[in-house]
């Protein structure tokens, strides 16, 4: 009887070690539930990670490092969104035409873009945008050479353009004050080695990414002119991600309230706009 007891006792013991385990189990898993697919009420394509749709390069917005690991402003934001719902980010590199559009976010693709895209109505119709987190312009980079000041001066010769961006809409827009021969590129490389090498005789695109140019080729470029067009970047969702976007507009104005913006902004665009 003692030994049956014992055994019953043991028993006893046993399961209630496995319960506690399985407990201990439990409450060791992400308190966001990221690792079911959602995180802050937030439903993401891979459990545990913030999938980035983005073009590359783009720099200083995004683009990879000697390692390989893709860095820059847009990825820093990303971060801190991530953060927030306890999940990592996860970078995918695809033609801009997809993120454009929308189909990225809509297909599944990605749960975010983040490829310094301008906020525009046509946009807008087809993609969430996060709340602004920049301000940018148009500029025009030319030889160090040349003495292009305006579109004007380019009557007769070639500017080159970047693939469904608003640098490209406004070429197009300006065309017959321009009297030039548009060039498109598929990707900033390609459009900034068209102008160093003379296939073209100015290049448009964001200012910022003329300046990381002119950093990376010293006295083989320079900026003849800019434009103000009024343009803001936002990150794009699914339409009705309202979820994320909560999340994302939240992370931005986090950083702009405690000063990690100024600091990202300072290390990788320069110094801060005075507001």
């Amino acid at each position: 009887m003692k030994s049956l007891r014992r055994l019953k006792i043991a028993a006893l013991l046993g399961a209630g070690t496995l319960a506690l385990a399985a407990c201990g189990s439990g409450s060791a898993a992400p308190a966001n539930n990221a690792s079911a697919g959602s995180a802050q009420g937030v439903s993401l394509v891979s459990p545990g990670k913030l999938t980035v749709c983005t073009h590359l390069p783009y720099a200083p917005f995004e683009s990879n490092d000697d390692s390989g690991n893709t860095v820059g402003f847009d990825i820093d934001l990303m971060n801190l969104a991530a953060k927030e719902m306890g999940a990592q980010v996860a970078v995918v590199d695809t033609p801009f035409e997809g993120i454009k559009s929308g189909e990225d976010m809509s297909t599944g693709k990605c749960d975010i873009a983040a490829a310094g895209m301008t906020i525009t109505e046509a946009r807008q119709k087809v993609i969430l945008f996060s709340a602004p987190y920049f301000d940018a312009t148009q500029a025009l980079l030319t030889p160090s050479s040349a003495t292009v000041k305006s579109l004007g001066d380019l009557k007769g010769k070639k500017l080159g353009a970047q693939t469904a961006t608003t640098g490209l809409d406004y070429a197009n827009a300006h065309k017959a004050e321009c009297g030039c021969q548009i060039v498109e590129f598929q990707d900033l490389a390609s459009q900034t080695q068209a102008l160093l090498t003379g296939q073209v005789d100015a290049a448009i695109n964001d200012l910022p990414v003329w300046s990381e140019a002119m950093k990376s080729n010293p006295g083989k470029a320079t900026i003849g002119t800019q434009f103000n067009t009024g343009e803001q970047y936002g990150f794009g969702m699914k339409l009705g991600n309202t979820a994320l976007k909560k999340v994302v507009d939240d992370a931005i104005s986090k950083a702009k309230g405690d000063g990690t913006y100024d600091q990202m902004y300072k290390k990788w665009i320069g110094d801060v706009p005075k507001s």
